[in-house]
């Protein structure tokens, strides 16, 4: 599941439920060296996730839509935004295509 700042996870404290939000949450998290060191291992693959699934609501369509408009199965489509797929690079260059977006990588 990818998340936004929008969305909150309930807490409890003083025995009473609160809601913080993601963000503030990860921030916590990002404290533990382990933790920061797993979770930047793994920073490209879900941030392309996220965009796949941002522009691909942006424009209405479901994983079905997407799937048929590259000429590939709705369940390919599925293992890619739950991150149990490692596209290749002629699969991105047909999603940006079908995203109508451009594939751009770069090396930081």
């Amino acid at each position: 599941m990818v998340y936004n700042t929008f969305m909150k996870k309930k807490i409890i404290i003083d025995n009473k439920p609160n809601l913080i939000s993601f963000d503030d949450d990860l921030k916590e998290m990002l404290k533990d060296p382990e933790f920061r060191k797993g979770y930047e291992s793994l920073k490209p693959q879900y941030d392309i996730i996220k965009e796949v699934i941002i522009k691909r609501h942006n424009l209405k369509m479901s994983q079905k839509d997407l799937a048929k408009k590259m000429g590939t199965r709705q369940s390919a489509i599925s293992r890619l935004e739950s991150g149990d797929y490692n596209p290749s690079f002629k699969f991105l260059k047909r999603l940006a295509e079908a995203l109508e977006s451009k594939l751009r990588i770069n090396f930081i």
